[in-house]
């Protein structure tokens, strides 16, 4: 009986101490590997930013409509089309507008004739009246016939102005030379007044739209410059604030802020959605940290990033982030300045993982 229990002793014993060595093993084969990172300390800015979202869109652009309606008779344009200014663009039907031109010409060579005839009647009864062969009374009549017929005819070539004019409303001009970027319209469809029928632009020179915020329009100044970032292309252009609106009346509690950009090689379009950052005053004398947002390890809701222990260890710390900067963040909490983190690492990191700093 004896003799079997210490078996059996030995045999826990034995497997007690293989499970110990297999540990040890294992934790001397993860401590043998550790992982090697790369690290980097925070930064304070220089300065701060604000972010905001906004759009490029062509220095010079018009959108054509017409004060008349009509029949389009023909468009002679395209989308892309090169323009020149003075370029016929869009004819509409006009034949209501002959008919009355028609009518005033008409008009106006019976008021010349009126007029002719009535200035003959009055030169005549001032050579009467001089040699006292007419009376008072029928020069005045003829002094009143000559202007009426004077103020008829005047009205009759205001007339002629009136539809000439309206006649520049039936054929579509370019104001500009650029290039066609849009056709509402084409033959046969009813032109209305007021509807946009071509939009043209000059290319080569752009500027910004941005909506700013109520919190921060107080801090942006007129001639500021700022940084464009053109997501779509991975380009970041210069520019200078030159118009910063008063008013948010008509656009939601956003403000305008018009941006020149400076000439560029990049393929930058109209339309294109970007990213500016204005630089502005520090409102504490605490300056901003900030840190790669590649380097941020999100989990859910949480944001947080890897630090380096004492042990030399992977230590996940949880962060509370503020403003973007462009490809960085700005931290509130969590990570102090001058603190060492992680920013790349050749394996797969975890809490409490055994590292190596390159």
């Amino acid at each position: 009986m004896k003799k079997h229990i210490q078996i059996t002793i030995v045999i826990v014993l034995s497997l007690l101490l293989a499970n110990c060595g297999s540990e040890e093993s294992k934790t001397l084969a993860d401590n043998s590997t550790p992982i090697a990172v790369k690290v980097s300390k925070t930064t304070e800015a220089d300065g701060q930013f604000i972010t905001v979202s906004g759009k490029i869109e062509a220095s010079n652009s018009a959108d054509l409509s017409t004060r008349m309606m009509g029949y389009v008779n023909k468009v002679y344009v395209n989308v892309g089309d090169k323009v020149k200014k003075g370029q016929l663009l869009v004819s509409i039907n006009n034949a209501d507008l002959q008919a009355k031109r028609a009518q005033v010409n008409a008009g106006i060579s019976e008021a010349t004739a009126a007029f002719n005839n009535a200035e003959k009647d009055y030169n005549r009864f001032q050579s009467l009246l001089a040699e006292k062969s007419a009376s008072q009374k029928e020069m005045d009549d003829m002094t009143a016939n000559f202007e009426m017929a004077k103020a008829r005819l005047e009205s009759a070539n205001q007339m002629k102005n009136e539809i000439n004019a309206q006649f520049t409303y039936s054929n579509m001009i370019a104001p500009f030379s650029g290039v066609v970027t849009s056709k509402n319209i084409d033959a046969g469809d009813m032109a209305n007044p007021g509807m946009p029928l071509i939009s043209i632009e000059t290319p080569g020179n752009f500027e910004v739209m941005a909506m700013v915020p109520e919190t921060e329009i107080s801090r942006i100044n007129k001639g500021a410059e700022v940084a464009v970032l053109v997501k779509s292309i991975g380009a970041t252009l210069k520019g200078k604030v030159t118009e910063v609106s008063t008013s948010a009346k008509n656009t939601g509690g956003q403000y305008l802020v018009k941006i020149d950009i400076d000439k560029t090689e990049a393929d930058i379009l109209s339309g294109m959605f970007v990213s500016v950052q204005f630089p502005v005053e520090k409102q504490t004398k605490n300056q901003a940290i900030l840190i790669p947002l590649e380097s941020i390890i999100s989990k859910g809701q949480l944001s947080g990033i890897y630090t380096v222990s004492e042990s030399n260890t992977a230590l996940l710390r949880w962060l509370r982030l503020g403003r973007t900067y462009g490809d960085q963040v700005e931290v509130l909490s969590g990570l102090n300045a001058d603190e060492a983190y992680i920013v790349s690492a050749e394996g797969k990191l975890y809490n409490g993982a055994k590292i190596t700093v390159q």
